[in-house]
């Protein structure tokens, strides 16, 4: 009996590593059940887990931009918060939504911040520089907005409108004018910096006008407007015989042709 037991302990000591390897895989089976059996509860609560396949991230990016810019009627248009039916939008409700989220990826399109304000009526041509002015176009965005509120929602942006047609649009009523200024507006997006646009300037067309030059630049068009090439760069030697202010060049071949 006492060899057995010695035997024993000899086996015991020799794979102390087996002994201590028992309980730790049982932990580990337990670990694996409970991972199991979260994965059932997260399955339950969502069918569709495992079969829906992975989307890019480009277009997760694209859905998040169309959410921003969604015609349900859950914004600035009738229908309120919580509606099933879409609402449609008009004209001038885009160009201010599109106008709200510009240079803000965080923006939801349902208000309008000032200086995106200013760049609306800049881009769509209310502010001239004579009825309307960009001083007007602040003081204007001051008055409509809430005291606590740094922006403005669509409703405060039709009566902000309405308050600069009456002054641009002077001989005409109330309503006729606000129809011009949302005119001017439907349908515009911002532009965007770094893209020119051709603009008529009375400078530019006096510096390209040919009829106007002096001297030897006048000398390089003929009465056209047309480049007259080499000829109007370079000093041509006419060989012809004839002097310089002889206006009947020609004339003399012409007459010999008609008697032979």
């Amino acid at each position: 009996m006492g060899t057995a037991e010695s035997t024993k302990r000899k086996q015991k000591s020799a794979n102390p590593s087996t002994a201590q390897k028992e309980p730790n895989s049982h932990t580990s089976m337990a670990d694996q059940k409970d991972n199991i059996d979260d994965f059932k509860v997260q399955t339950a609560k969502h069918p569709n887990l495992g079969s829906a396949p992975l989307r890019p991230h480009s277009e997760q990016s694209k859905d998040r931009m169309s959410k921003r810019l969604s015609t349900e009627s859950n914004g600035t248009s009738d229908g309120g918060v919580g509606s099933s039916t879409p609402v449609e939008v008009t004209a001038l409700e885009e160009s201010f939504r599109r106008f709200a989220i510009h240079g803000d990826t965080r923006a939801t399109g349902k208000d309008l911040h000032g200086k995106n304000w200013s760049k609306l009526c800049k881009d769509c041509g209310v502010i001239d520089g004579k009825n309307i002015t960009l001083t007007d176009v602040d003081i204007v965005f001051s008055k409509v907005k809430k005291k606590s509120c740094r922006t403005i929602t669509y409703e405060e942006f039709r009566a902000a409108l309405a308050e600069l047609a009456r002054k641009k649009y002077k001989e005409k009523t109330g309503e006729e004018a606000e129809a011009e200024v949302f005119k001017l507006i439907e349908g515009k997006t911002p532009v965007i910096a770094g893209v020119t646009r051709a603009v008529a300037s009375p400078t530019v067309s006096r510096l390209t006008d040919p009829t106007k030059f002096t001297g030897s630049h006048k000398e390089r068009f003929d009465d056209t407007g047309r480049g007259k090439g080499k000829a109007g760069r370079v000093d041509v030697v006419d060989t012809s015989g004839y002097v310089s202010g002889y206006k009947h060049r020609g004339t003399y071949e012409k007459k010999l042709n008609k008697l032979a």
